[in-house]
């Protein structure tokens, strides 16, 4: 079982930076971002392939959110710049140890542990 603890969330305002990090106990072959805010689903922001590092963005972040794996920390930071109104969410790091499915969908439900999520409120 892959424990996973956020942390770096807080309020900024928009075209502002924040940092979040996920420490993890145990490298999955799959890890990601999501975020949910009030009355949505919970959407993927990236994902990351373990063993190769192949990453995927969602439309909505790519080219202002970075992604990135320190496998000797077992750290997975989410760097975000340009932040907008709209990016206001709960932010959840998650990781699998199954393969087979498709990673670039961004989908939820292929995740089977979660961490508790942090929150980023960015306002206008």
């Amino acid at each position: 079982q892959v424990q996973l603890v956020e942390s770096g969330g807080g309020s900024v305002q928009a075209g502002g930076s924040l940092r979040l990090s996920c420490a993890y106990s145990e490298d999955p072959i799959y890890m990601g971002w999501f975020r949910q805010a009030p009355g949505d689903e919970r959407d993927g922001v990236a994902v990351v392939a373990t063993p190769d590092g192949t990453t995927y963005y969602s439309e909505s972040v790519e080219g202002r959110f970075t992604m990135s794996q320190d496998k000797r920390k077992k750290t997975l930071d989410l760097q975000m710049n340009n932040l907008k109104p709209e990016d206001t969410a709960m932010y959840y790091c998650a990781a699998t140890q199954t393969s087979g499915f498709p990673a670039w969908a961004l989908a939820p439900r292929y995740f089977d542990f979660w961490g508790q999520g942090t929150q980023v409120t960015v306002s206008s």
